[in-house]
């Protein structure tokens, strides 16, 4: 007897992984590269960060200057502000 059922179909994720960037839908792998060079311990220290926190590396760092410019007095975060959109916008 042939069998008239639906077919099943299933919920299916997109193949490999998820855009992991700042915002929805951005790449990690589109962002600039920047390379820098820190002493063995604060090499360390940040992979020990990401392993502990679970974050990538570049969110640890992003996170580090955000506390930093933070900490800023208003006058010193508003000429950061101001220095930063005209870097963005020369590209």
């Amino acid at each position: 007897m042939p069998d008239n059922r639906e077919p099943k179909v299933k919920d299916r994720r997109p193949v490999g992984r998820p855009p992991a960037g700042a915002k929805e839908g951005e790449k990690v792998k589109d962002y600039p590269q920047l390379s820098i060079r820190v002493p063995l311990e604060f090499k360390a220290r940040l992979n020990a960060l990401s392993a502990v926190t679970g974050l990538a590396q570049w969110r640890v760092i992003v996170e580090a200057i955000n506390c930093f410019n933070d900490d800023l007095p208003k006058s010193e975060r508003d000429l950061v502000a101001g220095l930063s959109e005209r870097l963005m916008r020369a590209g």
